[in-house]
């Protein structure tokens, strides 16, 4: 139907005519009340078209059509200004809309652009005194009116010559139409611009289109799930949509997806899933625009809930409202992606045929190397095809076999494969998923190393991944209430596939050093399959997945006649999975026990050899940004220490005893500045074996020289209390952290005071570790980072920790004060009403954890500058010494773990009621901070 035609554009005409009518000569000043009255009520009576449940299209083109009305409006009382005032015209004119209003897709506060029109033979004094007029009359109360505008005032000759130029300006025109004004003017500009287009770079400019959404794909990860979304630029996003329209004017002129349809270059039912995929996301960004009251394109994650309820979807519980919209919304940019693309190889394909014979055979036409015929299917240079549309429901095996071949040939599918598979995926029932033919074929898919991730995509984008292995559809665009996941279920388990193909492939240096680890293992498929299968849980809930993944997963591996050893294998990594990650995030990896402890778990280093290199892909494959030096460090740590664990006792002591003595000539040999034999004797004697197992050279050469410097002050110290403490501050760019260390006479405290020290100065702790001789100076280490993460660029931070430290040590001052009046400075003003609730609820756990031989708390909150500072204190002033603490915060998570030991070695009973008061008292720490 002709926008003209439509009820909601001739009701916007006619309001127009009751409230914008005016008597000849009113200034623009007294019309301007007016026109925002009617902006406001028809932006009003939009909303309400939209929160009704209305086309997201048309309620844009009624929002276009509305400030159509406007600018006619204001554009025939400028005429009639001019006009009274100086006479006739100097000549016609034209305002053009152009860009997503020229489309008539007009969201809540998208960008309104014109074009001002002149003839090409207009010029002189009187065509810029027209000019000014038109400005005044027509810009100036649009601003007012508070529209984001951009505009142009250009001949015919001038906008061609812009379009040659910039590539934007190519596309504005390309989108453009006439508001009002003179349409013979804009039809000579329509002409000679298809007249241009026509003679111009067809190819160029489509190179340009491509490289630009490749580009665009890349800023949004190269997928369609990410958690957050964006909804113009993303994958599968409006531009994708606009972008295969482009195109297909320059190549061929058609304008519309109709006109694609009967080029036959696009099927009605693609034409129509197309075009509702394209309404949802209108509909999505007109309610995020009218949710953020400006300009926005990406979908938060905390304002899901909001939006989805006010597009309909009514579910009573939070999570649900929110993956069925979210499920929608990725389906919508998934038709949207597929159908673009498919349409770009079919336009490349009938761009060199214009008989328009069939693909397959517009396909082969410049082509002459001999088909290959295969199992129902023709490859032809490094191309699929189907023989018959038949092909699989002859033998439905062949709906992995044909994955199969185009792995193992290298080939991609044609786009009539490609469409066969997708409508075709009924005929994978259960006689198909328990096909001993089909698993041997899936697992040989598996099988090779460094080419699985794109095989196992595609399988999923055509549907076929989802239908054979059930358990993992579940998973099909699954939103994870996570703020560790960047991506919905599906597309984190296939990324960590393809961090394992990077792995098999030795991609770079850290890469390779895990294929070294996994040499030993004879069958790739084990890993492959692990990694496919370890969040199958997640289907019945993030709570406990790894359990029921190992539930879930067993009858998978039956099908698919995984061999019983390899089967325990990988349920004990699915089991297990988060558990390496949470020894070294959570314990103290420089304790002995902790790798005992770990070992024991393990229990051979096949497993370990495998949970180490599974959780490394995982972690990679959960969000671009997690994964660090620091967590690289960690994690190998762990592995190193554990692997040493399986060798015997007596193997194991004699390699630590020589590491030792081997630091000791060391240092003796290397003739410190300042620092005599004696005092590196001293050093050796009054520390744990702990402390060099785990200290580098260049630490303990660094401790020697702050100890010398805190003992050379008692000269004139007062008292020992009076010593100010030494500090020593470097940026660690492996690592991406900064690294403090503090020497210092040992303290009822410290720790605590530390730790509000650095938090007044604005870093986050990442983690710490403690160590005192035996002569009571405490050795400090904290890694810390910027808020956004990285090595602290900011210059005062050092300065004001030192200055709030020395205030705390020395003057025995209480930063409390100071750490809240921060926090409020620092607070958010935003309402929280609308979002999700937080992932990990806040909670405090106190215990002995035996392997370990340690009190342990762990306390996970909604992070905030004094967290720590609180919790640390509260420790000390109950009798507790914190002897490591491990500190890990994720987007606004905070994760802490404490050993503790009783300061005053108190009855076991007596401990034990002062553990539980502890942990009631820090509870009220944590509520009041989530």
């Amino acid at each position: 139907m002709p926008i003209q035609d439509n009820p909601l554009f001739r009701r916007l005409h006619k309001h127009a005519q009751k409230r914008l009518a005016f008597e000849p000569g009113v200034p623009r000043g007294q019309q301007l009340p007016a026109y925002k009255r009617y902006l406001e009520l028809e932006n009003t009576m939009l909303e309400r078209y939209h929160r009704k449940g209305d086309s997201g299209l048309e309620v844009c083109q009624a929002r276009a059509a509305m400030i159509d009305v406007i600018i006619e409006n204001l554009f025939l009382a400028a005429l009639n200004l001019y006009t009274t005032e100086h006479g006739k015209l100097p000549c016609k004119m034209a305002v053009l809309a152009t860009g997503g209003y020229g489309r008539r897709e007009l969201n809540p506060h998208s960008d309104i652009d014109i074009m001002f029109l002149y003839p090409d033979s207009a010029t002189g004094k009187k065509l810029e005194h027209f000019q000014q007029v038109l400005a005044e009359e027509i810009l100036y109360p649009l601003w007012d009116l508070g529209l984001k505008l951009g505009h142009a005032s250009r001949n015919t000759k001038e906008a061609i010559a812009e379009a040659k130029k910039e590539i934007q300006s190519k596309n504005a025109i390309l989108e453009s139409r006439m508001i009002c004004g003179s349409e013979h003017l804009y039809k000579r500009l329509h002409k000679k611009f298809k007249t241009y287009c026509q003679k111009d770079d067809p190819k160029g400019y489509i190179e340009q289109r491509l490289a630009d959404e490749e580009e665009r794909h890349a800023k949004a990860g190269n997928t369609i799930y990410l958690q957050e979304p964006d909804i113009k630029n993303g994958v599968g996003g409006l531009r994708d949509y606009q972008n295969i329209l482009w195109m297909a004017y320059i190549k061929f002129g058609h304008r519309s997806l109709r006109e694609l349809v009967r080029a036959k270059l696009l099927r009605a039912d693609e034409r129509k899933a197309m075009r509702q995929a394209y309404d949802l996301l209108l509909r999505t960004r007109t309610e995020v625009h009218l949710q953020n009251r400006r300009p926005t394109d990406k979908l938060l994650l905390e304002q899901q809930p909001k939006v989805a309820e006010q597009l309909g979807y009514r579910q009573k519980d939070i999570f649900e409202r929110v993956e069925a919209f979210m499920k929608d919304y990725y389906s919508a940019a998934r038709t949207i992606y597929h159908t673009s693309t498919m349409l770009k190889e079919r336009m490349a394909l009938a761009a060199e045929n214009t008989n328009r014979i069939s693909f397959r055979e517009a396909l082969r036409a410049h082509q002459h190397l001999p088909i290959k015929q295969i199992d129902g299917f023709q490859l032809h240079n490094k191309v699929l095809s189907a023989d018959s549309k038949n092909v699989f429901k002859k033998d439905p095996v062949r709906f992995i076999r044909v994955f199969r071949y185009a792995q193992q040939f290298g080939a991609k599918m044609d786009a009539d494969l490609r469409f066969l598979i997708s409508h075709s995926l009924p005929l994978i029932d259960r006689n198909l998923i328990n096909s001993p033919s089909a698993a041997k074929t899936f697992c040989t898919l598996l099988r090779a190393p460094g080419e699985v991730y794109d095989i196992l995509m595609e399988m999923h984008e055509l549907g076929v991944l989802g239908r054979y292995i059930p358990e993992f559809g579940d998973l099909t665009c699954m939103v994870q209430h996570e703020y560790y996941h960047r991506y919905t279920a599906d597309i984190h388990v296939l990324h960590t596939i393809k961090h394992l193909d990077l792995v098999f492939s030795k991609h770079d240096e850290e890469y390779a050093h895990y294929e070294q680890e996994l040499r030993k293992n004879d069958d790739p498929l084990l890993l492959y399959l692990t990694l496919l299968l370890h969040d199958i849980g997640k289907s019945e809930g993030i709570q406990g997945h790894a359990l029921s993944g190992e539930r879930i997963a067993k009858p998978i591996l039956d099908r698919l006649l995984v061999p019983k050893d390899q089967q325990e294998q990988i349920l004990f990594i699915i089991r297990s999975h988060l558990e390496m990650a949470r020894f070294w995030q959570r314990f103290d990896l420089d304790d002995p026990e902790t790798a005992a402890s770990f070992a024991n778990f393990i229990e051979d280093p096949q497993k370990l050899r495998f949970l180490y290199t599974h959780t490394y892909c995982d972690a990679r494959g959960t969000a671009p940004t997690l994964w660090n030096g620091y967590k690289e460090m960690m994690h190998r740590t762990l592995y190193v220490r554990t692997l040493e664990q399986f060798e015997d006792d007596i193997t194991l002591q004699t390699k630590r005893k020589d590491k030792i003595d081997m630091l000791h000539e060391e240092m003796l040999h290397r003739n410190i500045e300042g620092i005599s034999t004696e005092e590196i004797e001293a050093h050796f004697s009054l520390l744990p074996e702990r402390y060099f197992i785990n200290t580098d050279e260049a630490d303990i050469d660094l401790h020697l020289r702050m100890v010398n410097r805190l003992l050379s002050q008692i000269q004139n110290a007062e008292s020992v209390g009076a010593l100010s403490p030494i500090i020593d501050w470097q940026d660690d760019i492996d690592l991406s952290m900064s690294v403090v260390n503090v020497v210092t006479w040992d303290r009822a405290g410290l720790f605590y005071k530390l730790a509000g020290a650095l938090s007044l100065a604005g870093v986050n702790i990442v983690s710490t570790k403690a160590i005192s001789r035996n002569d009571h100076i405490s050795i400090d280490t904290f890694y810390i980072i910027e808020p956004g993460g990285g090595t602290v660029r900011n210059a005062e931070a050092k300065e004001i920790f030192e200055k709030r430290l020395k205030e705390a040590l020395i003057e025995n001052k209480d930063l409390l004060p100071a750490l809240q009046e921060f926090e409020n400075k620092l607070a958010s003003k935003s309402s929280n009403k609308d979002m999700l609730p937080a992932p990990f609820p806040p909670s405090v756990d106190v215990y002995h954890e035996l392997s370990l031989k340690r009190t342990i708390i762990e306390v996970q909150a909604t992070d905030r500058i004094g967290l720590l500072f609180q919790l640390a204190r509260l420790i000390s002033k109950r009798g507790f010494d914190i002897s490591f603490a491990r500190i890990a915060t994720e987007r606004g998570v905070a994760m802490d773990t404490f050993y503790i030991e009783n300061v005053d070695h108190e009855e076991e009973a007596e401990e034990t009621s002062n553990l539980l008061q502890l942990r009631e008292e820090l509870d009220e720490i944590v509520r009041a901070s989530s």
